[in-house]
């Protein structure tokens, strides 16, 4: 593994190997976070059978939309602070197996208070993106960290595309194999999905390190880094920064739609278009679960997709030239929200979904390839605030979906009109305000080799 530096950062990305402490950091953290994202949403699908059961009205849904996202907005706050002290390697660890609990947990539910408890405390185990980036950052030298970052984050998101997916699939050979009970069937499901998070952070323990040369408490016990790092001043300093608040608009409009379209895809589908009305509820999960699906699959490749134009912007543009990227991809997710919320038939429905899909996964990358540049004392800070702002903006969204005055095709169109309208903040981040040090390869591009 080619290093950067006596940091032993590596500058190279190698897909394929698993034997040294980079690749093992990149690889575990990308897998922890889909797992987490595969459990984070993975009661969204099976939420028909779940309504059906414990007589959820519609106002109940809607709280549990913003539940399952509030708890994050903090959360992912104080991982941030908490990688900072005990490193990333013990906080992913004790994300993943404290946070695998109300996952298994939920299963306890049986009526809407509980259900409501279990679904806001699973949403902490969202925090998962902090650790994720923290880890990479830390392993990757200047001119891969970017890319390394943009492929664990979006590999990771993942998780939200295969859930749709895999749990009605797991539910109906709970149901139609082993002979549960539909009411039996979803609780089962969501505790294997917390045992598998479990056994992973159990994993994460053992097979990776914080830093290049070593774990946190070692570095410190031979005063290589210092024992405590001050985080007060610079988050401080953060958050008196107008362009972090900008970003944190513009990643409340885009993330903030992803984690709205995870929670609300089946469901959605389910109660507005009457091709579902003619299937059985297995059929009618399944085949929902495959088109929401199509959605949080666009993560395998466009949120890296996104990061990279940000780059290349950024490369031939400086700040000025990730910044327009960054105004082009939301704005484009706001007119795809805006025509996909009068999608009535799915021949229409599907491919503005996809469509929309593309430009937030690619909205998401954009962001994150500015936030670098903003204040690299306040890096940490920085990550954690914009970080927050996704779940900020679906906590907004969720209180659409919640109201009796709306229905959900009229609240997709309010807010297509407000990303729309929040994509002109990227534009209050002036060229000079983003400054580009690049550090690069001689070839002037990141290296991505996918030899072992």
């Amino acid at each position: 593994m080619q290093a950067d530096g006596s940091d032993g950062k590596a500058a190279r990305i190698r897909l394929l190997s698993f034997s040294t402490p980079q690749m093992r950091a990149f690889h575990m953290s990308w897998i922890a976070f889909f797992l987490c994202f595969f459990a984070w949403f993975g009661v969204a699908p099976l939420m028909p059978v779940v309504r059906e059961e414990l007589a959820l009205t519609k106002d109940q849904v809607g709280w549990c939309i913003i539940g399952s996202v509030s708890a994050t907005l903090l959360a992912r706050l104080l991982v941030g602070w908490l990688c900072d002290r005990f490193g990333p390697r013990i906080s992913y660890s004790g994300l993943l197996i404290l946070g695998s609990l109300p996952v298994m947990a939920i299963g306890l539910a049986h009526d809407f208070p509980t259900f409501l408890f279990f679904r806001v405390t699973i949403g902490v185990i969202g925090a998962a993106f902090v650790v994720t980036q923290y880890h990479t950052s830390r392993m990757f030298a200047a001119n891969c960290v970017g890319t390394a970052n943009a492929m664990t984050a979006g590999w990771g998101n993942l998780g939200g595309g295969v859930t749709q997916i895999a749990m009605p699939l797991l539910f109906a050979a709970l149901v139609g194999t082993l002979g549960l009970t539909q009411a039996a069937g979803w609780r089962v499901a969501m505790l294997l999905a917390g045992g598998m998070c479990a056994l992973v952070g159990v994993a994460y323990y053992f097979l990776t390190q914080d830093t290049p040369l070593g774990n946190y408490r070692e570095l410190r016990a031979t005063k290589r880094m210092p024992v405590v790092q001050a985080a007060g001043g610079s988050f401080a300093e953060a958050c008196r920064d107008r362009r972090v608040w900008a970003l944190f608009l513009t990643y409340a409009a885009c993330f903030g739609v992803e984690l709205t379209i995870d929670n609300i895809a089946a469901i959605y589908f389910l109660d507005y278009f009457d091709y579902f009305k003619q299937l059985d509820t297995t059929q009618a999960l399944r085949m929902s679960g495959l088109i929401a699906a199509t959605f949080g699959g666009m993560n395998l490749f466009m949120r890296a997709v996104g990061g990279w134009i940000g780059d290349r912007c950024g490369r031939y543009g400086g700040g000025g030239g990730r910044i327009k990227w960054l105004f082009l991809a939301v704005f484009g997710e706001g007119i795809c929200l805006l025509l996909f919320s009068q999608a009535t038939t799915l021949a229409f429905a599907i491919p503005l979904l996809i469509a929309l899909a593309m430009f937030v996964k690619m909205s998401n990358g954009a962001t994150f390839a500015i936030v670098p540049f903003i204040n690299r004392r306040a890096l940490g800070a920085v990550s954690g605030i914009v970080g927050a702002g996704g779940n900020a903006g679906a906590i907004v969204l969720g209180f659409l979906f919640k109201t009796e005055a709306v229905d959900w095709h009229t609240a997709l169109l309010i807010a297509g009109v407000g990303v729309t309208c929040i994509s002109f903040s990227s534009l209050s981040i002036s060229e000079g305000e983003v400054v580009e040090v690049p550090a690069r390869s001689e070839s002037g591009l990141p290296e991505l080799a996918s030899m072992a």
